[in-house]
């Protein structure tokens, strides 16, 4: 399992707000699972953007927190375009390679955790941290 920081608040529209593309200045091979972090960084010029208006963006949403994990998805494919403009919606920016995001799963919580640019590999037990919290959700609803 592999992870990225994103700035909030495009991390937010990644977990609630149905943000399927992160752009990223790098393509990369990795296909899989991805715990999405919310970096300590706030873009607070994008909180005004109307994307992340209509992605329900709210400072007092848990998912709003920095400094954590917030979801995981799964990194299905990566649009790199070269000159020609792509298909790949209204969250790619033009010039970046489009990391193509699918089955987001929000966590219960956020799990606070130091990040890094790029993509990076989280420690074990941080991806033991991930399991477990979706585990205890899985088991309350079922009780």
């Amino acid at each position: 399992m592999q992870a990225i920081s994103v700035q909030q608040p495009w991390a937010f529209a990644i977990a609630r707000g149905g943000k399927t593309v992160s752009n990223q200045a790098l393509p990369t091979a990795y296909r899989g699972p991805i715990l999405v972090h919310a970096s300590m960084r706030v873009d607070l010029t994008a909180c005004d953007s109307p994307l992340i208006q209509a992605a329900g963006w709210d400072p007092r949403d848990p998912l709003a927190a920095i400094g954590a994990i917030i979801a995981v998805a799964d990194l299905d494919a990566v649009c790199s375009p070269t000159g020609a403009t792509c298909d790949c919606g209204p969250w790619a920016t033009p010039g970046m390679h489009h990391w193509h995001l699918a089955s987001v799963r929000t966590l219960p919580r956020p799990i606070v955790a130091l990040g890094r640019p790029g993509l990076w590999e989280p420690k074990p037990s941080l991806v033991t941290e991930v399991t477990a919290k979706f585990a205890r959700a899985t088991l309350n609803k079922v009780t």
